[in-house]
């Protein structure tokens, strides 16, 4: 309904007042968006956070595996899957506003690996990187890795789609408070050729 302007506000223009049920009324001026007091714009060191937690850098995993994803893996063969130590390790960003400097921290803690089978992996590290000659291929990894129970052949494309997601806990800090906010994700793709091992018979 037409209402008057509130204090200190232009006169040109026209006001409405909207009006619910047992709320407060909202004055908007028509086209234009509702009057706000100037406290709520005040600038909170949770803001500040969220602008340093939106400069973060994450990097998508890089993922190595033994055999690598070039080979065609074998069906009940343990699997060795990594990712790239500088994958590994904290990030952190900073932001500045009103007076208020905050810093955003995101560690990795865990990652997840859908191995197209309908399986997942989840390994709270970065995984193993297999080392010829100081490794057995026939074990599995000590940290993390899978065993594929079926061939590709019948899968669309011939391979199984593999993606790894690196969940990063964030946490944030200005020069008086503290605290964390909702985890990050990051994640990269690649497959697997997985084919049935061929016994080879030979005449004596």
């Amino acid at each position: 309904m037409p209402a008057e302007p509130p204090p200190g506000a232009f006169d040109s223009g026209r006001w409405s007042m909207i009006q619910c049920p047992g709320q407060p009324g909202l004055l908007v001026r028509d086209g234009g968006a509702p009057e706000r007091d100037p406290a709520d714009e005040q600038v909170t060191p949770m803001m500040v956070a969220l602008m340093a937690r939106d400069r973060l850098k994450l990097p998508r995993p890089k993922i190595v595996s033994s055999p690598k994803q070039d080979v065609p893996q074998l069906v009940r063969l343990p699997i060795w899957l990594s990712v790239s130590p500088t994958t590994w390790q904290p990030h952190s960003a900073a932001a500045d506003a009103d007076g208020i400097t905050a810093t955003a921290t995101a560690t990795p803690t865990t990652i997840t690996w859908d191995m197209g089978d309908g399986r997942t992996v989840t390994c709270r590290g970065p995984g193993t990187r297999f080392q010829p000659g100081r490794h057995d291929p026939a074990k599995a990894s000590p940290t993390c890795g899978h065993s594929y129970q079926e061939s590709s052949a019948t899968v669309p494309g011939g391979r199984y789609r593999v993606t790894a997601t690196i969940t990063w806990a964030v946490t944030w800090s200005t020069a008086r408070e503290r605290g964390t906010l909702p985890p990050l994700n990051t994640a990269s793709t690649t497959s697997f050729r997985v084919a049935e091992s061929q016994a080879i018979i030979t005449a004596s």
